[in-house]
């Protein structure tokens, strides 16, 4: 079972979200809400904001303005800490330790239970590679070390930036279906990805085109919304009937 501080109001809440990098404003002014126990997706192209919509939600991005709310806290707040597993694109680990002595380090760092570096290699299917280095691993294996640590101590929101590229099928298969198991043991989980077939295994979806939102809802209203076939062509038909200035498209809640 996860973690659980139980109390209402959404796992993720933002207002007026605004990011500036350089001068050049990266998000627009976001105004979203996750509920919990959901896995909810966030797709859209390359450079599009969700690395940096995702460092917000942890806190540890600088903002330009708005808020950022996570499980009833102002992101990046210190009770946070153990309550919120957060998995960034290139994978965490170190390289001369083996896959073991860094979830032991990591489990020790949070104060996760004993037994808990056993149990994530199980979930994240590197039974087998305990003992070996992780510089010796393949990069979707060092990912997947990652992803282990980020579930150490059974964490109530699961902030994961694309966790699933360059792994095979099968791989990917394994790990959505261990997302959807996390979401109904009460986990919360937002998963980026630029792989539009993934957004099917999700509850809802928010789609971001240059720091904006186009849409946030369930796969099945985006579709019924746009009349699209999928959501690769969803995501096309709300581009084109959506204003740039635009700060985003509902579809319904």
């Amino acid at each position: 079972m996860m973690n659980s501080e139980a109390g209402p109001g959404p796992a993720i809440r933002t207002a007026g979200l605004t990011v500036v990098r350089g001068g050049r404003p990266v998000l627009h002014g976001l105004d979203l809400e996750i509920p919990r126990g959901s896995v909810t997706g966030l797709l859209g192209p390359s450079g599009c904001g969700k690395t940096t919509l995702l460092r917000s939600v942890v806190g540890v991005q600088r903002t330009a303005g708005g808020t950022v709310e996570v499980l009833g806290r102002p992101a990046g707040d210190a009770a946070l800490r153990h309550r919120v597993g957060y998995v960034t694109q290139a994978p965490s680990v170190y390289a001369d330790l083996t896959v073991t002595e860094n979830l032991a380090y990591f489990a020790a760092v949070l104060g996760a239970p004993k037994g808990d570096p056993d149990r994530v290699i199980r979930q994240v299917g590197l039974t087998g590679h305990e003992n070996d280095p992780a510089g010796r691993l393949s990069g979707g294996q060092r990912a997947r070390v990652s992803l282990a640590a980020a579930l150490l101590g059974a964490p109530e929101l699961l902030v994961l930036d694309e966790p699933t590229v360059g792994l095979d099928p099968v791989l990917r298969q394994d790990l959505w279906q261990l997302f959807r198991g996390l979401a109904e043991e009460g986990a919360t989980l937002l998963v980026s990805s630029h792989v539009m077939d993934e957004a099917t295994r999700c509850d809802r979806l928010l789609l971001m085109r240059d720091g904006r939102l186009l849409a946030h809802d369930t796969p099945a209203a985006l579709l019924a919304a746009t009349g699209a076939a999928d959501i690769d062509s969803a995501f096309l038909r709300l581009v084109e009937d959506t204003p740039r200035t635009a700060d985003t498209v509902e579809t319904g809640r």
